[in-house]
């Protein structure tokens, strides 16, 4: 089923993202410190990542967990939060910031965006991955796409941990303070 194709490429392919981020937060002064763009050095090892994400999973792209075509119901909510996750997102957010520049070059505008919805949560964009992620894995019930999810889970919350710190090294005071009120990835309910 050419559905099944879709969703583990792209579940290849958005694992793959705190992988990516784990190359950049932990040296994040080493990349800006670098007289070029660093990403021309870190798209193509991302590309990279890709490629063995798919060569180490295409033997199982076809195995099934389950076959429910009812799951394509709650996974289509899923899809909408994460497309409304990603258009919130951009508010208040330029794109220069959500790809990263700012941690990447030197000279570059560094303001900690709070308003909007990091101000109910400090990572959108995560929780939108991952809501994608779970979309393609719940629709098609395929194995590859679960065990990437978990892998994604996994890297996720040490590149978040990481992220985190390299946001407080930046902003310091400011960042602490908003990081002890806004959750991660959960925000908080008012009721």
């Amino acid at each position: 089923m050419w559905l099944h194709t879709l969703a583990w490429i792209v579940c290849s392919i958005y694992s793959t993202i705190p992988a990516f981020w784990l190359l950049i937060h932990p040296r994040a002064e080493y990349w800006r410190s670098r007289p070029h763009s660093p990403y021309k050095i870190l798209l193509p090892i991302w590309f990279g990542m890709w490629a063995l994400t798919a060569a180490l999973t295409a033997p199982w792209r076809r195995a099934l967990v389950y076959e429910n075509h009812w799951l394509w119901i709650p996974a289509a909510l899923l899809f909408c939060a994460g497309l409304i996750l990603y258009k919130l997102s951009h508010a208040h957010f330029t794109l220069t910031q959500l790809g990263g520049l700012p941690e990447l070059l030197p000279g570059q505008s560094q303001q900690l965006i709070t308003s909007g919805i990091r101000a109910r949560l400090r990572h959108p964009v995560y929780l939108a991955h991952l809501c994608e992620l779970l979309a393609w894995s719940l629709a098609t019930g395929l194995t590859v796409c679960w065990a990437l999810t978990a892998w994604a889970i996994v890297t996720g919350i040490v590149m978040i941990r990481m992220e985190d710190e390299e946001l407080e090294n930046r902003f310091g005071e400011e960042y602490r303070s908003y990081k002890c009120q806004v959750p991660a990835l959960i925000p908080k309910l008012k009721l």
